[in-house]
């Protein structure tokens, strides 16, 4: 586990609040000089600690505001690889979880509308050996700010 001190846990929190924001709007806040902030920015990421830099969307404003969990089953015999694949080759699925237990997995999808997340459960139920699918719709979400304890709503 790499050291990380209280001034690289606030450097992660201003990044994650606006991963835009500058060197020299975090030095003025933590206190530091530019050149340090930066060092520390630096060695966070070669240490693995930040792994990108990412945008967040108003997927609702581009037509796409219905979001759901999608659980997948399978066969005990199916290899994870083949879980994957088959919502791999979906455009609308965001990610994909694989998780112990039942189900075998957890798929969060992004459609248009209703009828166009029946047709993404269609083609999952048709890929690969699924079993079965139960789907949940998302109404809203709320995420911890781990780094900063803030609670945030975001999203639908």
């Amino acid at each position: 586990m790499p050291d990380i001190d209280d001034i690289d846990h606030q450097v992660l929190r201003l990044l994650r609040e606006d991963g835009r924001r500058t060197f020299s709007e975090m030095a003025g806040e933590i206190g530091l000089s530019v050149a340090a902030v930066k060092r520390r920015v630096d060695r966070l990421r070669d240490l693995g600690v930040i792994t990108g830099f990412t945008v967040q969307i108003d997927y609702a404003k581009l037509g796409w505001a219905i979001e759901a969990f999608t659980e997948l089953r399978y066969p005990g015999t199916t290899p994870v690889s083949e879980i994957v694949r088959t919502a791999a080759d979906v455009p609308e699925v965001e990610e994909v979880f694989t998780i112990a237990g039942d189900p075998d997995a957890l798929i969060h999808v992004r459609v248009r509308d209703l009828g166009h997340l029946q047709q993404v459960i269609d083609r999952l139920r048709r890929a690969g050996d699924v079993t079965g699918t139960k789907t949940l719709l998302v109404l809203g979400t709320w995420t911890r700010d781990a780094l900063g304890g803030r609670d945030a709503p975001r999203g639908t």
